[in-house]
């Protein structure tokens, strides 16, 4: 009987001191997290976590409702790489090709006009005393690809061809040809416009 009461004292007593210990390691670390909230306070938005709406790579994020503009986007991609890409899902992955090199300026051309659609250069082997050629910067392999939505791009690239040919001086006229595929003698694949001028055309081209 006495055993017994020592033991239960015992194990009383050491309770109560564990029991001390906890409170006191608690206490401090309450203490310590005020202390941080005090004099490094975390800013509002990271306090909201993966809940809060952030934006995307290139998009600017949903601010808080206490802010009024917009956080700058954490990224950007170049008009080079959107061509490619809208490229890739309309049309594949074509494979590079000369024109895209042109593009780059990975290779010289004599580029006679530029916009954020498309450019035009002299033909390196020209078949006409005025011999050049427009190009989409978007890499549409050839004309029977195009789809129905290129009509405007397809459009523009007419608009340039005849404001470049006026530019050249091709006011006895000019021919406008699109070569496509194998029997159309399409030898790069890359949508291109050759216009050439400057002395008489004879038909039939073929």
């Amino acid at each position: 009987m006495f055993l017994r009461r020592a033991l239960r004292t015992q194990l009383a007593g050491t309770r109560a001191a564990q029991l001390g210990r906890i409170h006191r390691v608690c206490r401090a670390e309450v203490a310590a997290v005020i202390l941080l909230n005090v004099f490094c306070p975390v800013p509002a938005a990271e306090r909201l976590g993966p809940a809060s709406s952030g934006g995307g790579c290139g998009e600017p994020s949903v601010p808080p409702h206490h802010l009024h503009h917009p956080e700058r986007p954490l990224c950007s991609r170049s008009d080079e790489v959107r061509l490619a890409e809208e490229a890739s899902r309309k049309y594949g992955s074509p494979a590079p090709t000369i024109f895209s090199k042109v593009i780059d300026r990975s290779i010289p051309a004599d580029i006679i006009y530029e916009d954020e659609k498309c450019l035009a250069f002299r033909d390196i082997s020209p078949q006409a005393p005025v011999h050049f050629l427009v190009i989409p910067r978007v890499p549409i392999p050839r004309i029977s690809a195009a789809r129905d939505d290129d009509a405007e791009l397809l459009g523009h690239l007419l608009v340039v061809a005849k404001n470049v040919a006026k530019q050249e001086s091709l006011h006895e006229g000019y021919r406008v040809v699109i070569n496509d595929g194998k029997h159309g003698a399409q030898s790069v694949y890359h949508l291109h416009i050759h216009v050439l001028g400057g002395r008489q055309m004879n038909w039939p081209p073929g």
